[in-house]
């Protein structure tokens, strides 16, 4: 008997290359393959970087990346996207056009700095964040460095990330899930949408080796949409994931270690 094939959700990443595979378009991609769905990428920059940090980074020109994207979704189509490191107002603006006429959901990981505080981002990109990528988000995941940098909103406590929700959700996308894991305690994320609030507790595991969280925990999301999840459900199917990537979590090279995207298969 004859079984037709399976076609999984597919789900485009738009990031920058880790060559470490910690974070970027290889966690991205892993976490895509643990979570059932088919994943894809465009290619925005490539860095090279370690357990270290990052040694260098050299952005793609807007007409690569723009042909990368319609060569996937103009043939392979998409249920969800994903944007991470993105470099330049150039690129920022470039990848919010495109998206604008997508009739998918939206994950946007507004990346400034990779784990060991290396720029990742222009400062004169930030504009461009706000004011062109922000708006056609359907989740905003920034963490409290982001937030920062995007609205000016030092976060101390959990009243803070109320503020810091308020002042993302002003520029224009559905949900702001604000990611407290700098805080001390629990590792605590806010989700809202201005009317509803959902709060996101784990325990925090005593491992330094997180690199890649912030892609994961985005790249789960976007996963868990393009299976037809509701947002507040993709977000704590993938806050339960990366939870456990985390607490599993191992060391590579002098440095801070990646996540372990497989840890439900060990």
């Amino acid at each position: 008997m004859d079984i037709p094939p399976r076609v999984p959700p597919r789900v485009l990443t738009v990031a920058g290359s880790d060559s470490g595979g910690g974070a970027g378009i290889q966690a991205d991609l892993k976490t895509m393959l643990a979570l059932g769905v088919h994943g894809m990428s465009v290619l925005t920059a490539v860095t090279a970087q370690n357990s270290l940090g990052v040694q260098g980074a050299w952005e793609l020109p807007v007409d690569a990346v723009r042909a990368q994207y319609r060569s996937v979704v103009d043939d392979i189509g998409v249920q969800a996207v994903k944007t991470g490191m993105l470099a330049s107002a150039s690129l920022v603006e470039t990848v919010a056009e495109l998206l604008a006429d997508l009739d998918a959901p939206v994950v946007v990981d507004p990346v400034g700095v990779s784990k060991h505080g290396d720029p990742l981002l222009a400062a004169s990109a930030l504009d461009s964040v706000r004011e062109k990528l922000l708006p056609v988000a359907t989740v905003a995941t920034p963490n409290l460095d982001e937030v920062g940098r995007l609205t000016g909103v030092v976060v101390e406590d959990e009243t803070g990330m109320r503020r810091a929700a308020e002042a993302v959700l002003g520029f224009g996308p559905r949900w702001a899930l604000i990611k407290g894991g700098h805080l001390a305690g629990d590792a605590v994320d806010l989700l809202t949408d201005g009317a509803e609030e959902h709060w996101l507790r784990a325990p925090r595991y005593d491992n330094r080796h997180t690199h890649g969280t912030g892609c994961t925990l985005a790249s789960a999301v976007a996963s868990g949409l393009a299976k037809g999840m509701g947002v507040p459900e993709a977000v704590r199917a993938a806050k339960e994931y990366v939870t456990g990537a985390i607490a599993a979590g191992f060391p590579l090279g002098g440095g801070i270690g990646p996540v372990d995207h497989a840890w439900r298969w060990r």
